[in-house]
C-alpha cells in the first residue's frame, strides 16, 4: 500500500518549461508532477520506490517576470566524447565566446508550494534492470526490505534538509527551499491555498520509459480548483500518450 508524504517547496524564480516553446522558454502556471516527482526523488530515490504525485497546492499568487540569460548554443556531441574516449585523444572543449546567445524566459517568481505524494514500494522485477552476469543474482536474492523502511528513512531526511541534490523548480539554477510537512490538515487551517479557480489546459505529467531508448511524454487536462491541482493516476484515462 502507497504510503504518504507532503512536502512544502518555494523558490524566488522557477520555470516549467512548456514543450511547445522551441527557443524561448515560457514556464507553466504551476509546477507539473514530473518536476514536482523530482523534488522528492532529490531528496531520496532508491531501485525499490517509485514516487506518485497525487496533489498539488499553489500557496502564492501566480506572478510573472522576465529576464535574458546567456546560454549556449550547443553541446558537445556524443559521439565526439566517445571518440576522444577510444583514442586518448579529441577537442572536447567549448569557447563561451563563440557559442553564446542571449535568450529571453517568461519565469514565475515567488512561488509556492505543497505537494502531496505516495511511495510506492516496488518487487524486484521492477526495482532491478536485469545486469546478465552474476550481479543479477547477489541483487535478487536478498529481499530484507520493507515499505517502512524507506518510509523512515525519507523522514530522517526530510526533517534534517538532507537531499542527494539540491531540488529545483524547473532548472538546476532555479533551486527550492523545501520542508517537511508533518500534518498536511493542520498546515491547510494555517496556510490555504489561493482561492482561485482557472483551466491551466494540458500540461506535462511526465516521460514514459516503457522503450528507454525512445521515451514519450504523457500530458493531462490541468485545472486548478481554488489553488489545488488534482494529479491523476499514472494509467488513468486522462493522461494522454
Amino acid at each position: 500500500m502507497p504510503i504518504k508524504f507532503c512536502l512544502e517547496l518555494s523558490a524566488p524564480l522557477a520555470c516549467f518549461t512548456r514543450p511547445e516553446m522551441k527557443v524561448e522558454r515560457v514556464s507553466y502556471e504551476v509546477i507539473t508532477p514530473s518536476a514536482a516527482r523530482a523534488c522528492f526523488e532529490a531528496i531520496l530515490w532508491k531501485p525499490r520506490i517509485r514516487w506518485h504525485i497525487r496533489r498539488i497546492e499553489v500557496l502564492e499568487p501566480i506572478r510573472w517576470t522576465n529576464i535574458r540569460r546567456n546560454e549556449i548554443a550547443n553541446v558537445v556531441a556524443l559521439g565526439t566524447v566517445e571518440e576522444a574516449m577510444n583514442s586518448g585523444m579529441g577537442m572536447l572543449a567549448q569557447y563561451v565566446d563563440e557559442e553564446r546567445q542571449q535568450r529571453a524566459a517568461l519565469l514565475l517568481r515567488d512561488v509556492a508550494y505543497r505537494i502531496h505524494a505516495e511511495m510506492e514500494f516496488l518487487p524486484h522485477r521492477h526495482a532491478y534492470r536485469r545486469l546478465g552476469d552474476a550481479r543479477d543474482i547477489a541483487l535478487t536474492s536478498q529481499d530484507d526490505e520493507t515499505p517502512q523502511k524507506y518510509a523512515e528513512m525519507f523522514i530522517r531526511r526530510a526533517r534534517k534538509g538532507q537531499c542527494v541534490n539540491q531540488p529545483y523548480l524547473g532548472t538546476r539554477e532555479f533551486a527550492a527551499a523545501f520542508r517537511l510537512v508533518e500534518d498536511p490538515d493542520d498546515e491547510r487551517t494555517r496556510r490555504p491555498p489561493i482561492d482561485e479557480t482557472r483551466e491551466l489546459g494540458y500540461m506535462l505529467y511526465d516521460l514514459d520509459y516503457s522503450d528507454p531508448f525512445d521515451p514519450q511524454p504523457m500530458f493531462f487536462k490541468a485545472r486548478l480548483v481554488r489553488g489545488v491541482v488534482e494529479v491523476p493516476a499514472w494509467d488513468a484515462p486522462e493522461v494522454k500518450r
